[in-house]
């Protein structure tokens, strides 16, 4: 049985994976561009000119694409003119995340906890920055914040009202986390890797998701560090953990300080691209 930390709460649904996930994939059908670009964005026979031309079917998450390639992120300001170098500039499993992004509907704000992108774009760039002192691609990176918390968004979908007094409660990451394994029997981070897997993301997109709350573990190291640095930013009030702890002693809090800078100046843009603003 199902013990809710909130009292004056209804129960929390019934809370079924399968029955989720196969909501997501119903979705597929009214996405057909963003359902096909996750599908193939992987494959090795597939190439940047045939991304880009399936990607060109679909206007909306074309224009993201070339929005993201020519932010402060990439450093090309202006130079992307075609989908095609914007597929190479921003690399495939990039343009796969951001097919994700729109086949979840992450991109409806109406539908995602409050303050979802905030966070989203905070975290994804404190991975970005952070990922070469734990040997990992910047984009790689980049694309595992920004996907991180699906599994928060399925959550919230399913159940609003229980999900809404579940973050008023609970302020810190690691604390709502602990909420909604008491109230689902699983956490959003744990929700996150299981559709990635379904979905045919490489490991290294779905193991930090299954560590970050085990301090011992330098698998989530790097993601563990990325939500310090996200809370650090945006959560009023936060109580800091040492940074040392996190990230199983590979950074310090000097290391830190230029990451924050980094983090505040590019959030916003990253959000307009995700988004489309």
């Amino acid at each position: 049985m199902t013990v809710t930390p909130f009292p004056d709460l209804a129960p929390a649904p019934v809370f079924d994976i399968e029955t989720i996930l196969a909501g997501i994939d119903t979705m597929a059908v009214q996405k057909p561009v963003a359902a096909q670009l996750v599908s193939v964005a992987n494959a090795e026979e597939t190439s940047a000119k045939e991304l880009a031309r399936i990607l060109a079917s679909d206007v909306a998450l074309a224009g993201r694409v070339m929005k993201l390639a020519n932010s402060a992120y990439f450093g090309m300001r202006g130079r992307v003119t075609s989908l095609q170098f914007a597929v190479t500039v921003v690399g495939f499993t990039t343009v796969r995340t951001m097919a994700t992004v729109a086949l979840t509907e992450l991109d409806d704000e109406s539908r995602l906890p409050e303050n979802f992108w905030d966070l989203t774009t905070h975290l994804a760039l404190a991975a970005s920055s952070l990922a070469p002192r734990f040997g990992e691609r910047p984009q790689d990176a980049l694309c595992l914040g920004l996907l991180a918390q699906l599994g928060a968004a399925l959550l919230f979908h399913d159940d609003p009202e229980g999900y809404a007094a579940i973050e008023a409660a609970e302020p810190t990451f690691a604390g709502r986390r602990a909420a909604e394994t008491r109230r689902y029997g699983i956490n959003s981070l744990r929700l996150t890797a299981v559709a990635l897997e379904q979905w045919g993301f490489p490991a290294p997109m779905v193991v930090p998701l299954k560590h970050v709350d085990d301090y011992r573990a330098p698998e989530g190291a790097l993601l563990r560090s990325s939500f310090e640095i996200a809370a650090r930013l945006t959560t009023e009030g936060y109580e800091r953990v040492p940074i040392v702890r996190v990230s199983c002693g590979q950074l310090r809090e000097d290391d830190v300080v230029p990451v924050l800078d980094v983090v505040r100046s590019d959030a916003a843009e990253l959000r307009r691209a995700m988004l489309g603003d």
